[in-house]
């Protein structure tokens, strides 16, 4: 039986991220969460991830920051990128960074899960 894509989600909201989780568990995916860039940097499972959901706005690295250095590292995440501070130039900056999606909270549920299938549609499987 194949395993099921770990999504990491990474948001200092904790309500935010707990129902995440919760939405994306429902729909059989695995999931890890993190308060913050930095500890999703420690964690062991972070690097495992299949996809990577992040704020925009977080105290110390954002989430284009944390998209940006997995990038530099050579390891990097398909991600979906949640804001409250949507505009143009967070849209325009996200997409010039790679990543999958840019979404405007609050976004619907279905909104959620379709970037996150289209972020591990772009995931290479690893043998």
């Amino acid at each position: 039986m194949p395993s099921r894509p770990l999504v990491a989600i990474v948001d200092d909201d904790e309500s935010l991220r707990d129902a995440t989780s919760n939405l994306l568990q429902a729909e059989g995916f695995s999931t890890a969460t993190f308060a913050n860039a930095e500890s999703f940097l420690q964690s062991a499972g972070g690097p495992r991830a299949a996809c990577l959901v992040t704020d925009m706005r977080m105290p110390g690295m954002s989430g284009v920051q944390l998209h940006q250095h997995l990038v530099a590292l050579g390891a990097p995440i398909p991600t979906v990128l949640i804001t409250a501070y949507a505009s143009d130039a967070a849209r325009s900056l996200a997409r010039a960074a790679g990543i999958v999606c840019c979404l405007a909270k609050p976004f619907a549920p279905d909104e959620l899960l379709e970037c996150v299938r289209k972020a591990l549609a772009r995931t290479t499987p690893k043998s």
